[in-house]
Order: C-alpha cells, then sequence, then structure tokens
C-alpha cells in the first residue's frame, strides 16, 4: 500500500522523500499520512465523493477568510488530497478566533442563490443534502433535522415520541427564528476543527454551505467552549437575545448526526436540546 501510494503521490509532483508517517485520529474512517520535510503535507485518501466535498469546502474558506488560516489544497486526485499540515502550537487566542469567524460570517458572496450549497457533501461519514432553499426556516427542518430524524428512527435509535417533539420544533421554526440572507458556514467547527498556529487560528475538515452563522457558534460550544474572549469578539455587542434558543436548535443536528454514528450515548443531548429549543 505504501508504494503505490508513493507512486501516485510521485504522479502528483509530491515529494515523499521526507518519509511517510501513517496517523490516526477523527472519525470518517479516512486513510491519513504525514510527510516530512521542509514543508510537512497532510496527505488524506477517502472516497472521491468525499475528497471532492473537502476540497471544495477547503477552497470556499480560502476564498473568504481573510483572518483566519485555511490549508490549501496543494494537490487532488481522485480518491487523495494533499494539503500543508498545520501546527497547533500557537496561543489559544479565543479572540482572534472570534474575530476570524465573525469577518468569515460577514462574507456574503451568492447569498441570493439561497441557504445550501451547489453540492452536496458529507458531515462525518453521514451524507448532507445541501439542495439551495431561499427559507432558512426551510432549510433547516428539510435539508437538517428531518433527514436525521429518519435514519435515527430507521435506525432504532430514535423513539416515535421524540421524534415527534422534533418534527413539532422543525415546523415551529417559522414563528420564532427569523428568516436571514445566508452566510458562508464552516459547518462542523467542533473544537477539534480549530488549530491554533504559532501565525493564528486556522480551520480544518469543513462541510460547508450558506446558512445561519450560529450553526458555527453552537458547535463551538457543543462539546466545550471557546471562552468568552471569542464571544466577546465575535459578538462584538451584537448577540442575538435567543442566542440560548438558537444554539439548541443549531446543536440538535450534529447530535442527531452523532446519535446516528455513534449510538444511543447521544440520546441525552438530543433530549436536552429539544427542550431547550422547545421553551419558550
Amino acid at each position: 500500500m505504501t508504494q503505490t501510494l508513493k507512486r501516485r503521490l510521485a504522479a502528483l509532483d509530491v515529494s515523499t522523500d521526507g518519509g511517510l508517517t501513517p496517523l490516526s485520529g477523527g472519525d470518517s474512517g479516512a486513510g491519513l499520512w504525514r510527510i516530512e520535510g521542509g514543508t510537512p503535507h497532510i496527505v488524506k485518501r477517502d472516497s472521491p465523493e468525499r475528497v471532492a466535498g473537502e476540497a471544495d469546502g477547503l477552497r470556499a474558506l480560502q476564498s473568504a477568510c481573510r483572518l483566519l488560516i485555511v490549508p490549501a489544497v496543494l494537490a487532488q486526485d481522485d480518491d487523495l488530497l494533499v494539503m500543508p499540515a498545520l501546527d497547533d502550537t500557537g496561543k489559544r487566542d479565543g479572540a482572534a478566533l472570534g474575530e476570524g469567524l465573525r469577518q468569515m460570517h460577514q462574507d456574503s458572496r451568492d447569498a441570493e442563490a439561497g441557504h445550501g450549497w451547489p453540492r452536496d457533501n458529507a458531515c462525518g461519514l453521514t451524507p448532507q443534502p445541501n439542495a439551495p432553499l431561499q427559507d432558512g426556516r426551510v432549510f433547516q427542518r428539510e435539508r437538517r433535522l428531518l433527514p436525521l430524524v429518519t435514519l435515527c428512527r430507521e435506525q432504532g435509535a430514535l423513539d416515535a415520541q421524540l421524534a415527534a417533539r422534533i418534527e413539532r420544533l422543525a415546523e415551529s421554526l417559522e414563528g420564532w427564528l427569523p428568516d436571514t440572507p445566508p452566510c458562508l458556514v464552516h459547518g462542523d467547527l467542533w473544537s477539534g476543527n480549530v488549530l491554533f498556529t504559532p501565525a493564528g487560528p486556522a480551520i480544518i475538515d469543513p462541510a460547508v454551505y450558506r446558512h445561519y452563522p450560529e450553526v458555527d457558534v453552537a458547535m463551538l460550544t457543543l462539546f466545550g467552549g471557546p471562552g468568552e474572549a471569542f464571544f466577546e469578539a465575535y459578538w462584538d455587542g451584537d448577540r442575538p437575545v435567543d442566542w440560548e434558543r438558537r444554539e439548541a436548535l443549531f446543536q440538535l443536528y450534529p447530535l442527531l448526526n452523532h446519535l446516528y454514528l455513534f449510538g444511543r450515548g447521544y440520546l441525552g443531548g438530543v433530549q436536552r436540546a429539544v427542550d431547550r429549543a422547545l421553551a419558550e
């Protein structure tokens, strides 16, 4: 396998003279290697569809981000993606992350195309439908919540009563969530996809689309918290008055995805998010 990979990388003009080291980590099941040398690289091997989706997302984020670092696509071929390796040894600067994410979310290019993205991609191992819709509430209901409810019900991870509560929440969105123009979102911005390099904060492994900016903020708070300096920089005095309810809503999709991928250990988190989002 290693020799075949080296030959394929050589055909892409990617040198492996510094050595090719297998890496572990992530939840996608992708093959991952690090190439040492003057400029270390990361090589990812995954399905062609997932490689194309990630490369597309990286390019979109690079185009939109002025303050956050996004790894460049150095080479791409079918099921291979080559990127620079980023050094996660910098200062944990929450304010810089908040300012950078706020700037990224101000990107309004192609907002007229609606909520969604020109292509489907994936969140973890789960296919992510992105066909655009003009109303963000409809997109959240039809492209995010209800498809995951169906998958979890088919798997037996979600009972009928809780599924009905999520469906009720999904149908209630027009009653409290404003329909706002979409912005570019990373789409899977948990803490493991944020690196603090010596040059500043970086974001990796995107699942991009255009939707509410709170998608990314809620994901950052799902399994921890980015710190008060992040929120001061990100909100810049303009935090939504119903942030707690929006946070619960936008945490529900990744929680349902974790329930589907990893089992009923995430059921309590789903239930608590539904309780918070249905509270008035």
